[in-house]
């Protein structure tokens, strides 16, 4: 089985909360905003299952002390492992451009726009047909890449392009898949600041 990330976004209170026995409201569960499995952002952020591209941002601090009540009650309720939490004053200082340590392990397709410039479209967990045929390998090798050719590899055929490159920590948390977390985020820190809004999760096996 694969982990699944659970968790609330909390926001601190000048008043314990009718819920808990906390000046934290558990503000709202993180299964409403659809955050997927995805194991390059769960590493990028808190260092689990983690191939060690990048360091953590909040690698596994366990639950705050301070914790509502009803955070503390979900995570026993799905026997969750490898809790942390992260604010919004910290991932307002992300610098999500930083490279990763290593390139991709995946090869990574783009396309030509109409201006002629080339545009990310996606990274293939598997080795795609097209690039096993332009990089003349065969398949168990060219799905994987990052152990057979240089950085900076490149295969073009028209306005298809296949490259072998490092991982940006955006790449990692894709704003597709995270967005939603932001926006509530940032939403609730114009409101209360940017200390007192926190992401806490945790995971399952």
């Amino acid at each position: 089985m694969g982990k699944d990330i659970w968790g609330f976004i909390e926001c601190h209170r000048d008043y314990r909360d009718h819920e808990a026995d906390s000046f934290w409201h558990a503000t709202i569960d993180l299964d409403h905003l659809k955050v997927p499995r995805n194991y390059d952002a769960f590493g990028c952020l808190f260092g689990v299952c983690d191939n060690e591209q990048f360091v953590p941002v909040a690698p596994v601090r366990g639950l705050p002390a301070d914790v509502s009540n009803r955070v503390r009650d979900g995570r026993e309720t799905t026997a969750g492992r490898s809790a942390s939490w992260v604010s919004w004053a910290e991932l307002k200082r992300v610098d999500w451009d930083e490279q990763s340590a290593e390139p991709d392990a995946y090869i990574r397709e783009y396309y030509r726009d109409q201006q002629g410039d080339w545009q990310f479209l996606q990274r293939h967990y598997s080795a795609p047909q097209r690039f096993v045929d332009l990089c003349g390998q065969p398949a168990h090798i060219a799905v994987r890449p990052r152990e057979h050719f240089p950085e900076g590899s490149q295969w073009i055929d028209e306005d298809q392009m296949f490259r072998v490159e490092r991982l940006r920590r955006r790449d990692a948390v894709p704003d597709h898949e995270w967005g939603p977390v932001w926006t509530v985020m940032r939403t609730l820190a114009e409101l209360h600041g940017d200390d007192d809004v926190r992401l806490v999760v945790w995971f399952d096996d």
